[in-house]
C-alpha cells in the first residue's frame, strides 16, 4: 500500500530539495532533475508519487535507452553503487527528507525501484498520513450539512470534499474499491492495456498507473475491472477540455448516483447528472 505516497526528495550530494512545484506530473509537484543522452541534454520531470512511472522531459527518450542523471542545482551525477537486479542498468539514488532513500533504475521502461525508510515510524508516518489515510470528513457529517442558495436553504445533500466514495460498476454493480483504491482497466490508443488506480476520496487526486500515460494524455478506454464493460459515456464530452467522460455509480443518500469524470490525464473535471442535481451537490472543487 505503500505504492501511491507522495515523496519529497533531495540530492544526497548537496541536500537540494528536487521538487518543482510549477510542473504538475500526475497532478502533484514534480522531481525535477538535468537528464543526458548521448549528446543531448535537458530536463526531465519525473512523478513524485511512489510506484507511478509517468514523467515529461524535454526530448523524447526511447525504451531501452540508459540515461544519466544530474541535479539541477550542484550540477552532479547521481548515480549508486548498487545495480539493476533486473537488466543490470546502473541504478540512481535520492534521499528522503524524512531519512532514507528511494531508487530508480536508468533504463528507460525499467520499472524496478525501491524505497529505505531509516525506522518504522517515518514509514507508518507516510503510510497514515501520505496514502488517503487522512482526516477526511466523515460521510455522516456531510449529509448533515445543507446548501444555501438565491432562493434560501434548500434540502440537497452536500458532498464535501474529503468524503469517501463507495464506488460501483454501473454494469455488473461490483464495487471497484480494492485496497483503497478505485481500480479501472484502461487502454491506450496504441493497444497498450493498464490499470488505473483512483483515490476514492472527493477532490483528492492521488491515482497511478501500471502503464505510462502522458499528461493531458485521453486514454482510449476504460473499463470495469471486473465485467469488462466500456464505463465511456457515449455522446458525453467533457465540458472542460472536450475529452469523452467515463461514468461509475457512487452512494449517497441510500441511492446511487451517476458520477462522471474526464478520461483526459490532467483534466480535472467531474460531476453528476442534473436528474441527480436536484437532490445532491458536489462540494465546489476545480479538480477532480
Amino acid at each position: 500500500m505503500l505504492n501511491f505516497i507522495n515523496l519529497s526528495l533531495k540530492c544526497p550530494k548537496c541536500s537540494h530539495l528536487l521538487v518543482d512545484k510549477t510542473k504538475l506530473v500526475d497532478n502533484v509537484p514534480s522531481i525535477k532533475l538535468n537528464i543526458s543522452l548521448g549528446n543531448k541534454e535537458g530536463q526531465i520531470w519525473l512523478s513524485s508519487i511512489y510506484g507511478s512511472y509517468n514523467y515529461e522531459s524535454s526530448f523524447e527518450i526511447l525504451k531501452d535507452q540508459i540515461a544519466t542523471f544530474k541535479c539541477p542545482h550542484c550540477a552532479q551525477e547521481l548515480t549508486s553503487v548498487e545495480t539493476c537486479s533486473e537488466c543490470q542498468a546502473p541504478l540512481v539514488d535520492f534521499h528522503l527528507i524524512e531519512g532514507g532513500k528511494v531508487s530508480i533504475c536508468s533504463r528507460a521502461g525499467c520499472k524496478k525501484h525501491s524505497i529505505e525508510f531509516e525506522d518504522l515510524a517515518t514509514a507508518m508516518y507516510h503510510f497514515y498520513n501520505e496514502y488517503d489515510i487522512q482526516k477526511f470528513t466523515p460521510y455522516e457529517a456531510a449529509a448533515a450539512k445543507h446548501s444555501k442558495t438565491k432562493h434560501g436553504i434548500t434540502d440537497k445533500e452536500i458532498i464535501e470534499s474529503g468524503t469517501f466514495l463507495n464506488s460501483y460498476c454501473p454494469y455488473c454493480r461490483m464495487n471497484l474499491i480494492s485496497n483503497g483504491m478505485i481500480i479501472f482497466k484502461i487502454k491506450k490508443d496504441n493497444g497498450e492495456l493498464g490499470i488505473l488506480y483512483l483515490s476514492p476520496y472527493l477532490n483528492v487526486f492521488k491515482h497511478a498507473t501500471t502503464i505510462q500515460v502522458p499528461e493531458k494524455y485521453p486514454v482510449k478506454e476504460i473499463s470495469c475491472i471486473f465485467c469488462d464493460h466500456s464505463l465511456v459515456a457515449e455522446k458525453e464530452a467533457c465540458p472542460e477540455c472536450g475529452s469523452q467522460v467515463a461514468r461509475i455509480h457512487i452512494s449517497a443518500m441510500k441511492k446511487l448516483l451517476d458520477f462522471k469524470f474526464c478520461t483526459r490525464k490532467g483534466c480535472t473535471w467531474h460531476g453528476i447528472s442534473d436528474e441527480d442535481l436536484a437532490y445532491v451537490m458536489l462540494e465546489d472543487s476545480k479538480e477532480w
